[in-house]
């Protein structure tokens, strides 16, 4: 296998690690005022994400340092192009974590309102703009032969990209839910289980639908095997859901988004950034790579650090696996 397919693939792998752990923080953050009737059920919803949800965003950073290192032109395309989405997201995730921190720091009520509608905003945004931007990556945006976006923002938001973006939206508003309802106690988690089966539901619709659409523009045998898969994986997370077996529910979920994201990269291989007004222009695995030898040293690094980076998180998830409710909360 090419070096630039192997690349192509760990992109593929860390974006796919991102959404599945960023996915379900997200989805806590957003159903923060739905599910905490008070500071200290606030405080639950919080604090089963506390540990994790900044070494969720390392995926990211790894992602776009593996991009920019592997696949300088795709890197540079993407960012340029795809400025002012991918700008919102990153102040969406700086506003979000300085909420974390600066939430308990004052005792007034109206201090945490307004840091817990920065703790909504900063993950709504990302969960709606990551459908956005992925929907335009699969289906193609106006490149020039010169690899340059002459496109507008306009450009960016058709009716497939807004579907991309509400299906990523409902998936983690989805995935939130059931993990509150794997990590909770008492009222927090009987709702937050009642509330993952009902947002599964448009969860379902909306990925079935963009799937659809997606192998209709771009499609494999392999990326048609993962959408099942996904949905599957996704009907299944719900079934678990309604009979209370949160882990089995989990999962399902965290593997219907992991399916779901490879289906997009299967879909889009060996194109990595296709242009909608000539196939020169269009950047594939091969001539938006660096070189051979730059490729093979990022591959000696990856093996050797990769497994200490998977450790390392595998043992914080263990840690704190254990559930938390309002009695693990003091009353202040």
């Amino acid at each position: 296998m090419e070096l630039t397919t192997i690349w192509f693939l760990l992109v593929a792998v860390l974006f796919t690690g991102y959404f599945i752990l960023e996915g379900f923080d997200f989805g806590v953050g957003m159903l923060l005022p739905v599910l905490g009737r008070d500071d200290r059920e606030r405080r639950v919803l919080i604090n089963t994400i506390g540990p994790v949800w900044d070494g969720n965003e390392v995926w990211l950073i790894t992602a776009g340092g593996a991009m920019f290192a592997a696949f300088p032109e795709w890197y540079a395309t993407l960012f340029s192009g795809f400025y002012l989405p991918l700008l919102l997201i990153l102040l969406a995730l700086i506003a979000r974590g300085v909420a974390f921190e600066y939430r308990h720091k004052r005792p007034e009520a109206s201090w945490k309102r307004r840091w817990d509608t920065a703790i909504v905003v900063g993950s709504l945004l990302p969960a709606f703009l990551w459908g956005v931007a992925f929907a335009n990556i699969l289906r193609g945006v106006p490149l020039d032969a010169d690899h340059e976006y002459v496109g507008g923002l306009v450009d960016l938001l058709h009716p497939y990209a807004l579907l991309g973006g509400a299906t990523t939206l409902a998936l983690f508003l989805t995935h939130g839910a059931v993990f509150l309802a794997l990590k909770t106690t008492g009222d927090i988690r009987e709702r937050a289980g009642a509330l993952a089966v009902r947002l599964g539901v448009a969860a379902v619709v909306l990925a079935v639908g963009f799937l659809t659409w997606t192998l209709s523009i771009r499609s494999s045998t392999a990326a048609v095997v993962l959408a099942v898969g996904a949905a599957l994986a996704l009907l299944g997370g719900l079934a678990a859901a309604r009979v209370r077996r949160e882990g089995w529910a989990f999962t399902g979920t965290a593997v219907a988004i992991g399916l779901a994201v490879a289906t997009l990269f299967a879909a889009l291989f060996p194109n990595v950034l296709p242009s909608t007004l000539d196939a020169a222009g269009t950047l594939t695995a091969t001539n938006a790579a660096s070189t051979p030898y730059t490729l093979k040293i990022m591959t000696w690094v990856a093996v050797i650090f990769t497994p200490v980076v998977l450790a390392y998180q595998g043992w914080t998830y263990w840690v704190f696996r254990k559930r938390i409710g309002v009695a693990n909360i003091p009353q202040h």
